[in-house]
């Protein structure tokens, strides 16, 4: 058995075809970059924005790779790299701008088959796990959503984040302690 034929279905279809390797690579991984990112910035509007910078920058930087590259490739850990240099960039420019207007919000659409009560719990849940997120120091956000909600191993949450193992750890320690303190004084 050749080497291609191990790897897994994401790297064999990227090394076959760049455009239909990238259409395996996006419907493997988009709900799990839109749910990161959804985490990390706490806004249906801004996730929709930083999965699709995150989806561009990783196509444009396939094109460039080598094929060894592309066969050593980690494709979840690579797209949470990239999704998190997004999301730090985005933070940073944002942090220069004054905020918008909260009247210019899109209202979410409504599935018309969802019972009213799993709708509002569901609601009112993701926007109150949303809102504690966004109370954490960005540092340990990141890591308990890549834990947490990515479910990420701490060696490739480390990888992501460019920081050591210990760390990733004392992060994720910290930032679910201040999340539960956080949630009782509610």
């Amino acid at each position: 058995m050749s080497e291609i034929d191990c790897l897994d279905p994401v790297r064999k279809a990227l090394l076959d075809d760049l455009d239909e390797g990238f259409a395996e690579l996006y419907g493997t991984y988009r709900g799990l970059v839109f749910s990161t990112a959804l985490r990390l910035s706490g806004r249906w509007a801004d996730a929709e924005d930083l999965t699709a910078e995150a989806f561009l920058r990783a196509y444009r930087a396939l094109a460039g790779y080598e094929r060894d590259r592309v066969a050593e490739l980690q494709p979840r850990a690579w797209l949470m790299t990239i999704l998190m240099n997004v999301w730090r960039n985005c933070a940073r420019t944002k942090s220069r701008k004054p905020p918008p207007d909260l009247r210019d919000e899109p209202i979410e659409a409504v599935d018309p088959n969802e019972d009213v009560e799993a709708a509002a719990v569901r609601r009112e849940t993701g926007d109150e796990l949303a809102e504690l997120l966004g109370l954490l120091p960005a540092e340990q956000r990141a890591a308990v959503v890549l834990r947490h909600v990515v479910d990420l191993p701490v060696a490739e949450i480390a990888t992501v984040l460019k920081i050591p193992q210990g760390t990733v750890k004392s992060h994720v320690s910290r930032g679910l302690r201040r999340l539960r303190a956080l949630g009782g004084a509610r």
